[in-house]
């Protein structure tokens, strides 16, 4: 039976909202919250891109992600160094490698839990199928949040 694609992207979000509340809840215990460790995932894993990319990469305006990596210089889980011309290029600390390790156990909590009802063949049908709506879909999506962890 077909599904109304309102109902399935509905699915998707439900999906999203919940794993964005109990990552958060989980963050909040180890010390940091999802905005700021999703800001520390990009840099560890993208440390040679713009301020902007990095924007971009974790959903925020530039203006935004500039508002939360002074907090993060601030709290000292990140440093900022001069890139070629006038750009800014941003560096994990210890500490910040440190949060964002405890960040990664928390995450991978969560989604064990949430994906535990699949299968490991379903799980891999699951992300086949929704890299080829962002790859294919329309406007197609970059890829660049889907590598490994550095």
């Amino acid at each position: 039976m077909p599904i109304a694609l309102q109902d399935l992207g509905r699915a998707v979000k439900q999906l999203q909202y919940r794993h964005h509340r109990a990552m958060d809840r989980r963050l909040r215990e180890a010390g940091t919250s999802l905005p700021q460790w999703d800001a520390l995932r990009a840099i560890a894993r993208s440390p040679q891109v713009s301020a902007h990319a990095l924007a971009e990469i974790t959903f925020q305006s530039d203006q935004s992600f500039g508002a939360l990596a002074n907090r993060l210089e601030k709290r000292g889980l990140i440093r900022r160094v001069a890139g070629p011309g006038r750009a800014i290029r941003h560096r994990l600390t210890p500490k910040g490698e440190a949060t964002l390790q405890k960040g990664y156990e928390a995450v991978d909590q969560v989604f064990e839990a949430s994906f535990a009802p699949l299968t490991s063949r379903q799980r891999v049908e699951l992300h086949k199928l929704l890299r080829r709506a962002l790859v294919e879909g329309n406007p197609p999506q970059r890829m660049g949040f889907d590598r490994s962890r550095p």
